[in-house]
């Protein structure tokens, strides 16, 4: 209705008024304030993106809203969702660089993708406990984070989550979480701990790659996947151990880990091994080393070095190849500062 009103700088909205439509402010560039009357119950997708509001008072008349709503107002500073709001749909402070300070609705039960994506300001939220499930790039971006608490009951942390979140220093998951998706804590580079719960089972691809300062992981009995380039490049990190029930680990999963010096895995995974306290990872069915270290002296029984298995490793200056290993795989060294083999 005010589509790019570029100059308009106030507006009163009647209390007939039930219902504010999608886009309705959008790019109301010179609009900094509004008030929004107790009649309103919902507001649609984008009503007030791009616009220039610096301070918005949303009312407990207000039970839904759609997607994009405040997207792309980087003057906004801080905002409260009223406890009335049980549906907040994704993106709805998308881009707002100038956003420090958010308080949600307790009601909320999840939050959607790329909620406060590039809210670069952003050093405080918290989620309320009736979250079960935070979706996709909901915090990528937020520079400005440095601590998060993650209530229990959230059941999944999904891809790109705290993407890029350079000043997150910890984080609490929670014992209700299942699975940790792809680029979840990715180039997290101040993340220098990390609580994995008991009950996670998967642990995506690149899920902490690039987090440089974190210096040890557990990894829980449960997890039964750890994913491609899942710790690719912690350069802190100094020990690794694979529990039992891990079945699946993905290429490149420990590569670049410069510090590594301890690769371990449970004497009773059928799927993997640790022969001879060789520090490395081998599949034990092909003879196959897919991960090695610093420290890794290669078994005479291994019969294949697989693809990456030593790639970026920059603290590997020499390897001694034995007699039994037919085959070595593609970019099995690749990156390493090798001297001799």
């Amino acid at each position: 209705a005010f589509w790019s009103c570029s100059e308009l700088t106030s507006i009163t909205i009647p209390n007939s008024v039930t219902s504010i439509g999608g886009g309705a402010f959008w790019s109301c560039s010179e609009l900094t304030s509004i008030t929004i009357p107790n009649s309103v119950t919902s507001i649609g997708g984008g009503a007030f993106a791009h616009s220039g509001l610096t301070s918005v008072t949303i009312p407990n008349s207000v039970t839904f809203i759609e997607g994009g709503i405040f997207a792309g107002c980087t003057g906004l500073t801080s905002v409260t969702i009223p406890n009335s709001v049980t549906e907040m749909q994704g993106e709805v402070f998308l881009g707002c660089s100038g956003l420090t300070s958010v308080t949600l609705s307790e009601n909320m039960t999840y939050i959607g993708e790329r909620t406060f994506k590039g809210c670069t300001s952003l050093n405080t939220v918290i989620i309320p406990d009736g979250v079960t499930y935070i979706y996709e790039s909901a915090f990528k971006g937020c520079f400005n984070l440095t601590s998060i608490s993650i209530p229990e009951g959230v059941t999944n942390i999904g891809d790109s989550v705290f993407f890029y979140c350079n000043s997150l220093t910890s984080v609490s998951i929670p014992s209700s979480v299942t699975s940790i998706g792809d680029c979840a804590f990715s180039y997290c580079f101040a993340l220098t701990s990390v609580n994995i719960p008991e009950g996670v089972t998967s642990i995506g691809g690149d899920a902490f790659s690039y987090c440089s300062a974190l210096t040890s992981i557990n990894i829980p009995e449960g997890v039964t996947s750890i994913g491609n380039s899942a710790f690719y490049d912690c350069d802190g990190l100094t020990s690794v151990n694979i529990p039992e029930g891990v079945t699946s680990i993905g290429n490149n999963a420990f590569s670049s880990c410069s510090s590594l010096t301890s690769i371990k895995v449970d004497a009773d995974n059928p799927i993997y091994d640790s022969r001879d306290n060789c520090n490395a990872i081998i599949e034990t069915c092909s003879n196959t080393l897919i991960a090695g270290c610093q420290n890794t002296a290669i078994p005479n029984t291994v019969t294949s070095i697989g693809d990456y298995a030593f790639a970026h490793c920059s603290s590997l200056t020499s390897v001694n190849i034995p007699e039994g290993v037919t085959s070595i795989g593609g970019y099995a060294f690749y990156g390493s500062d090798l001297t001799s083999v």
